[in-house]
């Protein structure tokens, strides 16, 4: 039986009171809408917003965050963690200025060959920022899409991508990718809130049958204790004072001397730090 073709409308009207949520849906300035992408990767909107704030009053300009010292960017990117994107989106901004005469390219294809960017983050600033018409499929969409059109947990990525880019609103791509994954997270959740969902009258996993049961998602590493928590306690530590010995750090973060080797040898290889002999401090 082949997949619905749901109306849009009823997911667009369930939308329009989120459409102005965050700062970065109230602007389609590529440079802004690139930030807010990177930043939203793997991290709660919640948390992103004061820290998009202050990145953008401390690098106000594309061409203001590829000058900017690598120290510097990793201090205004605190509080986000996965300290990575922040090396990659500096270094995205560098290459822009280079390769892209300092314009954020518009074509997606373009935009996969930056640092940190994948297929999700350049389908959604293409769309969001210059109306390309191409479908953003991140985990909530590849979930709704899924379930609605094929009344299924995981159509495959082919079939999800298909079905999405015929499923996407010519007139407003940007807006109908950020409507599809806020229902995704919000409501078609691995374990599904159908009652409230617009698309219940016309989704095909709740037609077919009884609704989904409960599922439960891969658990996912705990923080606490993980090396993740070290590598962080460490740029924190090190926003904060010029440099250090693995000894000085240790003490500061409370974590065993070889686990914080460890954690720097890890932020050194991704170029989050740099060495100065027995001393370590955030790269330059």
């Amino acid at each position: 039986m082949e997949p619905l073709t749901p109306d849009r409308s009823a997911v667009l009207a369930w939308f329009e009171p989120r459409r102005l949520a965050y700062p970065w849906r109230r602007t389609r300035e590529p440079y802004r809408v690139l930030v807010s992408e990177v930043m939203l990767q793997q991290t709660q909107a919640a948390r992103v917003e004061g820290a998009y704030r202050r990145f953008l009053r401390r690098f106000p300009s594309l061409r203001a965050l590829a000058a900017a010292p690598r120290r510097e960017v990793l201090v205004a990117w605190d509080g986000l963690g996965y300290n990575r994107r922040a090396v990659a989106l500096a270094e995205a901004a560098r290459r822009i200025v280079r390769e892209h005469g300092g314009r954020v390219p518009r074509e997606p294809a373009a935009l996969r060959t930056l640092p940190g960017v994948g297929p999700y983050t350049a389908a959604a600033v293409a769309s969001i920022a210059f109306g390309v018409p191409v479908a953003a499929v991140d985990t909530n969409v590849r979930r709704v899409v899924s379930r609605a059109l094929g009344g299924a947990e995981d159509l495959g990525s082919a079939r999800v991508r298909e079905l999405a880019q015929a499923w996407l609103d010519p007139t407003d791509p940007g807006g109908w990718n950020q409507a599809l994954m806020d229902l995704g997270r919000e409501l078609c959740r691995p374990t599904p809130r159908c009652e409230a969902c617009p698309l219940r009258p016309v989704c095909r996993a709740v037609l077919s049958g009884p609704a989904h049961a409960p599922h439960h998602p891969r658990r996912a590493e705990p923080f606490e204790g993980s090396m993740r928590q070290v590598r962080g306690a460490v740029v924190r530590a090190l926003r904060v004072r010029p440099s250090a010995t693995v000894p000085e750090l240790a003490a500061v973060v409370g974590e065993p001397e070889e686990r914080v080797r460890e954690a720097v040898r890890r932020l050194a290889a991704e170029g989050i730090l740099e060495h100065r002999g027995a001393r370590v401090r955030l790269a330059s």
